[in-house]
């Protein structure tokens, strides 16, 4: 990931000062919780990991710190196949895409320059300026092929 926890903290408190928000240890601490375990989280893995060093915490707590995170560009949503929303910080300095895998779920970032030529000429050949653009590659990891 390029972008920092400390570029994210300084994001979320300027947005928090421009709204006239109070700012909030607790949401701080799950943003840095969020942000350290580096990985594609539902708001429920979100509160297992958070509960273990934050007293009090409440799942709902989690919904709204992720739906300001994400109003605020600060992480995604990523909704899948399975229904299921995850959730993943918005690395804005480094596009990537996803392979994901059908048996365990998990996600391996992958980060192509070929795959980015290749839909900005798609884009561009049917008169489109790209402006966004998700793609997840679905399939079975080396690891559930084995087991």
């Amino acid at each position: 990931m390029n972008i920092t926890l400390n570029e994210i903290l300084i994001r979320l408190g300027e947005y928090l000062k421009s709204e006239n928000l109070k700012s909030s240890i607790q949401r701080e601490d799950i943003l840095k919780i969020f942000y350290n375990s580096g990985k594609h989280l539902t708001a429920e893995e979100l509160y297992d990991i958070c509960r273990e060093n934050i007293p009090n915490l409440g799942i709902a707590t989690i919904y709204r710190a992720l739906k300001l995170f994400c109003s605020i560009g600060i992480c995604k949503e990523i909704v899948v196949d399975d229904g299921v929303t995850r959730y993943e910080i918005n690395d804005d300095k480094n596009h990537h895409d996803h392979l994901i895998c059908t048996k365990c779920g998990i996600f391996v970032e992958i980060v192509s320059p070929e795959i980015e030529k290749i839909q900005k000429k798609i884009s561009a050949s049917h008169g489109f300026e790209l402006i966004n653009h998700r793609l997840n590659l679905y399939g079975i990891c080396p690891a559930c092929r084995r087991g």
